[in-house]
């Protein structure tokens, strides 16, 4: 129940926010006079609807977004009535028509940016302070599992070699065969380097540094490098992690004014992943086909609203319901970035034309050259169904790869 629950939630906010940034373009498009005859969320056969004044507002069948519908777009619109001309969006100044189409994400933005500040002050967020990459504390395990690392511990499993050598949670791993390690992923790697057998690890317990002699457990594990690959045996410590340093917390909670610089500097980051995360979209592709012809999937490659939602009802069963708002916020934050995107059909296709135009008609004036004029819409039409073409295929590939082989936050 609280995995559809939290399936429901994600699948809402996605839906509210989709249908909060088209008001966006339709409250800006209004103040400035523009004609906006419907507004409606959804797609499909209309099941509610009401006029008021010159737009017609509603629902539709299909909850997958909303739209509205802005008079004159583009001078090649046939939808201006007799007087209406004037009103045409085309005939706008710039300035007007670039904050109508960027309204849409600056309604993602702001959504994300209200959620972080509210996320400071009653949830906490990730703390800015923490070392990275986190040096080698470790949780000790039970046991260690030869050859499925995802199931539990079960009778007859070794006991973990760490437990075995007294080895604490929170202790600080420096060092093995006195290789020293700066975090928990070389302390993996130089692990499994090893051979099955006696290990000594150096290690550091309020702030007393001692060494503990360890019999390294052979177990079947996939190539650090190669995730896909055939196992092979390896050595294991009987450690997890990484964990955070003792008394250091994983997030931090603010106070109103304290919440400003705070999400201010998360979104920041959030930017900056954003960016890393879209520049990687293309090389992940092959990765998403893998997943979708029995591969294991990679967490690193691109979801849908279908892997979005899963994710967020997995996170509720599991009692993790901030993960929730962390959703809610990159999913917005990255809906504005994308459809900034200088590409039509995306709002930031016609800003970029919109600015093209004005530039355009500003050389040619000063070379005393006669204005060309608007930007015929038709002759790029080719290029838009292009656009519309990859984004399709790329949304089915996502979709496909989160219903056959979803990404999952626990062990299955």
């Amino acid at each position: 129940m609280l995995y559809l629950l939290g399936v429901v939630v994600i699948a809402l906010g996605i839906l509210i926010s989709v249908s909060l940034h088209e008001a966006g373009h339709m409250l800006t498009a209004k103040a400035f006079g523009m004609k906006v005859t419907r507004y409606f969320v959804g797609f499909g056969p209309t099941l509610w609807s009401f006029r008021r004044g010159e737009t017609e507002y509603g629902i539709k069948a299909i909850p997958l977004g909303g739209f509205c519908k802005i008079v004159g777009m583009t001078p090649q619109d046939d939808d201006v009535e007799p007087g209406d001309e004037h009103r045409a969006m085309w005939r706008y100044p710039v300035w007007k028509r670039t904050i109508v189409m960027s309204a849409g994400s600056v309604t993602h933005f702001a959504l994300a940016v209200i959620a972080i500040w509210l996320a400071a002050m009653f949830m906490g967020l990730p703390n800015r302070d923490l070392p990275n990459p986190l040096p080698a504390h470790v949780k000790v395990v039970d046991c260690v599992i030869p050859t499925d690392a995802q199931r539990e511990c079960a009778p007859g499993d070794p006991v973990s070699p760490a437990k075995q050598a007294g080895l604490r949670d929170d202790d600080k791993i420096l060092a093995v065969n006195g290789t020293s390690v700066a975090d928990y992923t070389a302390l993996v790697k130089k692990v499994r380097e090893l051979p099955p057998g006696k290990a000594t690890i150096r290690y550091e317990r309020d702030g007393v540094q001692s060494d503990a002699q360890v019999q390294l457990a052979p177990v079947q594990r996939k190539p650090l490098d190669d995730p896909n690959g055939a196992p092979v045996t390896v050595s294991a410590l009987g450690v997890a992690g990484p964990s955070l340093p003792p008394g250091v917390p994983a997030n931090v909670t603010y106070g109103p004014v304290e919440a400003i610089p705070a999400t201010a500097g998360y979104t920041g980051d959030l930017a900056v992943g954003t960016y890393e995360a879209m520049k990687r979209i293309p090389e992940k592709v092959p990765a998403l086909w893998t997943a979708i012809t029995g591969g294991e999937r990679d967490k690193d490659t691109p979801i849908s609203v279908v892997g979005a939602s899963r994710l967020g009802g997995e996170a509720l069963a599991n009692g993790f319901w901030q993960v929730l708002v962390y959703l809610f916020i990159s999913l917005n934050f990255f809906v504005g970035v994308f459809n900034l995107l200088p590409l039509l059909p995306l709002d930031g296709g016609h800003i970029a034309i919109a600015w093209f135009e004005r530039v355009r008609s500003w050389l040619y004036a000063r070379i005393g050259r006669r204005d060309p004029g608007r930007v015929d819409y038709m002759k790029l039409m080719p290029l838009t169904y292009a656009v519309i073409l990859v984004g399709g295929a790329f949304t089915l590939l996502t979709a496909t790869a989160d219903i056959i082989n979803p990404i999952t936050l626990f062990s299955r």
